[in-house]
Order: structure tokens, then C-alpha cells, then sequence
């Protein structure tokens, strides 16, 4: 039996594809190794259905796909970040930023634990750079209706350090905000577990340890992903297109004296440099457009 639907969760190789039928368990056929390719979760997929079981056996055209973390075809990457423990890092903050705009992705950032610490700092450098900025706390629910409306009728991604509540974020979404969407096949999940962050180490245990898509209320897929304190990735963007992934800069590229300019440190009559020296963009977003175009 062949059937189409879409890949909700990874383990170690191992598939489970959600279709009209329901879902099942299935391996990616030694044709996909191959051609280099891996199914994510998100992925629209073919499968050979045979005793209860299946094959991967066609993964349809992406929309878009990022490598960290690893899920396709989404509307938004929702970025949760904490100036509580464990407290954000800007550079990772702004590196994810910069690969979903490079792959088309809107990015939404979420300052969760505000019931402990506000945030002032990171809502007024981001909401500056022109994202989308909630504060939010997942474990007492204040600023959770601000967010469905950004989120309603899309597949997202969550993203964030371990122990900075994006489990806790999907548990309190789960409990609420309209009638939970009527989907084929699908599983009651359950709560899902939260983690303590370590109070040496400033980190959360990962309660995540692999992709899984959830089906929400307000028809909302949300993909919760492993937590990570750093962000290391194969993926690289070219240096003349990495300005146009800072949001903030845009308004000044193509005004630099010298075509092809990279807005470097050293580059004269540079207008995102000038920009900076004016107060126009955050000079830690300004260092963190560096680091990244220093790693190319």
C-alpha cells in the first residue's frame, strides 16, 4: 500500500509519518543514502505501507530546511530565549536569526521566565532589529495570548538553550486557546517533560532529546527540538548575502560608497558601519553580523 503524508518525528533513523490513515513506523530506504539525503521532520513524504509498517520512499520538494535544528517546510522558527539562568547568548541568538532569513524563514523571539527576570535588555535590541518580541512566562501563562495570534494556522519550529522552557512553552499551549485541531491518526501525547536548569552551570537537562512535530490548538504544528548552550553549524552563508540576513541593516545596503561592500571593520564610507556609530543598529548585533562574517 502506498500512502502520502508528513514526517512528525526522528530517532536514531527511525520515522514516524502521520497520514489519513494514520501513523507509521517506518526506515528511509538506501536510495536516500545515496543521494546524500536525510528526511527531516516536516518533510511531505511518499511510504510503502506492509504489515504495519513502512518505507520512506520519495521525500516531495522542500520549502526551505534548516540543518540546526533539523526540520523543514515551517512558517516561523520561534526563538525562545530567558534573561534568567540559563541567560541568552546574542551571538547564537543572532546566528539563528540570520540562517532562517536566509531560508525565508520568519523568525519570532519569545523572552520566556519574565516572571523572573524582565528582559529589558534583550526586548530592546531585538524589537530595535525588527523581530517580532514577546515577553512571556510559560510556567505562570502572563503573554501567552499575545502569541497565538503570530502562531495560529502555522507549522513552527521552537528553538532555544536547554532549560529555557520550550517544553513548558508546549505544555501550556496544549492546555489552551481554542478547539485542539482534529488530526488523522494522531496520539494523545501527553505532558511533556520539563528539566530544572543547573544552578553551577547556568544550563537546563535536555528533557528533548529528539524532533517531534505536535499538533496544537488554533491548528498550529509546533516542532520541539533539542536544547544546546552553542551553536555550531556545517552551514555557512555566503559573505554578500549574509547583510540582508540582519534585518536591521537593510535599510542601508546598497548605500555603502563601494559596490560589494561586506560592512566590515576596516571598510570605508560604509553606511551599515556608520549606522552603528549613530546608534541606528545595536553594536551587538553589529558584533555578531562579524563573528559570522569572519567564519566564512
Amino acid at each position: 500500500m502506498t500512502l502520502t503524508g508528513r514526517l512528525v518525528r526522528s530517532v536514531s533513523g527511525f520515522y514516524t509519518v502521520r497520514t489519513d490513515e494514520g501513523e507509521f513506523f517506518c526506515r528511509a530506504r538506501g536510495v536516500f543514502r545515496k543521494r546524500g539525503v536525510t528526511p527531516l521532520v516536516g518533510d511531505f513524504v511518499t511510504i510503502e505501507v506492509s504489515d504495519g509498517s513502512g518505507s520512506v520512499v520519495d521525500v516531495a520538494e522542500r520549502r526551505n530546511a534548516l540543518l540546526r535544528p533539523p526540520v523543514c517546510n515551517i512558517d516561523a522558527l520561534v526563538m525562545l530565549v530567558s534573561e534568567a539562568a540559563p541567560r541568552a547568548d546574542t551571538s547564537v541568538i543572532d546566528k539563528m536569526a540570520a540562517l532562517a532569513a536566509y531560508h525565508g524563514i520568519e523568525v519570532i523571539l519569545l523572552i520566556n521566565k519574565c516572571d523572573l527576570e524582565p528582559g529589558d535588555t534583550l526586548f530592546s535590541v531585538y524589537r530595535a532589529a525588527g523581530f517580532p518580541v514577546l515577553r512571556l512566562s510559560a510556567l505562570t501563562g502572563d503573554g501567552l495570548e499575545s502569541l497565538w495570534p503570530l502562531i495560529e494556522n502555522k507549522c513552527v519550529a521552537l528553538a532555544g538553550n536547554s532549560g529555557v522552557g520550550k517544553s513548558e512553552l508546549l505544555n501550556a499551549l496544549d492546555g489552551g486557546g481554542g478547539p485542539p485541531r482534529a488530526v488523522p491518526g494522531l496520539k494523545t501525547q501527553g505532558p511533556r517533560p520539563t528539566g530544572e536548569v543547573s544552578e553551577r552551570l547556568g544550563r537546563g537537562r535536555h528533557t528533548t532529546r529528539h524532533v517531534e512535530l505536535y499538533a496544537l490548538p488554533r491548528n498550529v504544528l509546533a516542532a520541539d527540538t533539542p536544547g544546546f548552550a552553542a551553536l555550531d553549524t556545517l552551514e555557512r552563508i555566503p559573505p554578500e548575502r549574509l547583510g540582508a540576513c540582519f534585518l536591521d541593516f537593510r535599510p542601508y545596503l546598497g548605500k555603502c560608497r563601494f559596490a560589494g561592500c561586506l560592512h566590515g571593520e576596516r571598510q570605508r564610507d560604509c553606511a551599515v558601519r556608520e549606522a552603528v556609530g549613530a546608534g541606528e543598529i545595536h553594536p551587538s548585533r553589529y558584533a555578531g553580523y562579524l563573528r559570522m562574517l569572519e567564519e566564512e
